[in-house]
Formats: structure tokens, sequence, C-alpha cells
């Protein structure tokens, strides 16, 4: 997974170090090569020098292939527009910025980006959106026999239909994401890259849901 950090303040970072030693391809990005240096002290992957929202930045960075931009900078404003930029006219599949004042929260919401906040729980809830391509329980419904969970559609389903994903009785497909937008699919809804599901499944058949992802056990 390709993943562009966005200013290398205290939490920039902490997630640029943390997810470089998981094994992510991580691409920092800050204005101030002061704060690049220091990071590369301790760090493995590309640094880019330059303003986080300039659009031959963020190419330099390869944001044409990446996998999630997190930008986390000292301005909501920056981070809001990087944010929009990445997810508008690159198609990035996951966003995530950082928030200061609450009251942005929803401009943030309208835009399908997700928010972090402080530094410590911030680092912390990136590795888990990252990754939450594992199953994701959303609620469970009723006495808790069917759960409602959602997943990344995996590489190997994209181009399936929603059919080729549904067990009746077991598993149902309630609705998907795809660009900013969430529908009710038919059984013949083609799954694209990028997309995330919403599914109904049994409790008993949360195994086969996995195996249908190709999610290991």
């Amino acid at each position: 997974m390709n993943i562009i950090v966005v200013g290398m303040g205290r939490m920039g970072t902490s997630l640029a170090r943390k997810l470089d030693r998981q094994g992510y391809d991580v691409c920092a990005i800050d204005q101030e090569p002061e704060r690049l240096e220091a990071l590369r002290e301790s760090f493995g992957g590309r640094t880019v020098e330059g303003i986080g929202f300039d659009r031959k930045v963020l190419e330099a960075a390869g944001i044409d292939r990446a996998s999630a931009v997190i930008a986390c900078t000292s301005s909501d404003e920056t981070n809001i527009v990087v944010a929009r930029i990445s997810r508008q006219t690159y198609r990035v599949p996951r966003v995530i910025a950082r928030l200061y004042e609450i009251s942005n929260a929803e401009t943030y919401r309208r835009l399908g980006i997700q928010s972090i906040s402080t530094t410590e729980w911030g680092v912390r809830r990136v590795s888990e959106l990252l990754t939450f391509n594992e199953l994701d329980d959303v609620v469970e419904l009723g006495t808790g026999g069917v759960r409602l969970v959602r997943a990344d559609v995996p590489a190997l389903l994209e181009g399936s239909t929603v059919r080729e994903i549904t067990a009746v009785g077991e598993v149902n497909i309630v609705s998907v994401s795809h660009d900013n937008e969430t529908f009710i699919p038919t059984q013949g809804t083609v799954l694209q890259h990028g997309d995330i599901i919403y599914a109904a499944v049994a409790s008993s058949a949360a195994g086969k849901f996995r195996t249908m992802l190709g999610l290991a056990e």
C-alpha cells in the first residue's frame, strides 16, 4: 500500500515512522526541509519538499498510485484542501485529515473524508482506518444472530458482481459506497476498485464471508 503523509509535525512524523515500520511504502511531504531532515534519521521512505496541496508536489509524491493520503498539517484549511484534491481530482481510495476545530467536522463529513484529532489517539486510529480491509463490525442486530459489517472490496473481487458474494439466508450485501456515494446494489452490481461494502451476515456465516473476500482466518 502506497501512503502519502502531508505535514511532518508531531502527528505526521509519528505516523510516517510507524507506517514505514509496518512495511507500507510511505512518502512524507513538508515545506520545511529541517523537518524532513529530522524525519530521515529513522525513516526508510521517500520525502518530498513542498506545499502539500501543490499538485506538482503531490504528483512527485506519487499520488497517482496512492492507496491513501493523510493530511495532518497544523491548519484545518490546508488539510481540507489536500484531502479534497486527493479525493476529487486523483480519486485516492482512502483520505484522512486531521481536525483541530470541531466546527469543521461537517465539512469533512460532506466531502467523504475521515477525520482524526489528538496525536496519540490519531496515530492509533489511522492504523485502524488503513487496515479495516479485515471485517469491521458496525453493529449487531437483534439478539446478535446477525451482524452488519463493512469491508473493502479486495483486488481479487474487483469486476465481480454482488451476486458472487451473496449467500441466501447467510450473507446479503445491503449497500455499496463508491466515490463518496452510497447506494443499495442489485445482484448484478459490479464491484470496483476502492468500493466499500456493507453486508448483513449471519454470525454462523462469518467464516464463509471471510472466505468469499479472500481473508485469512
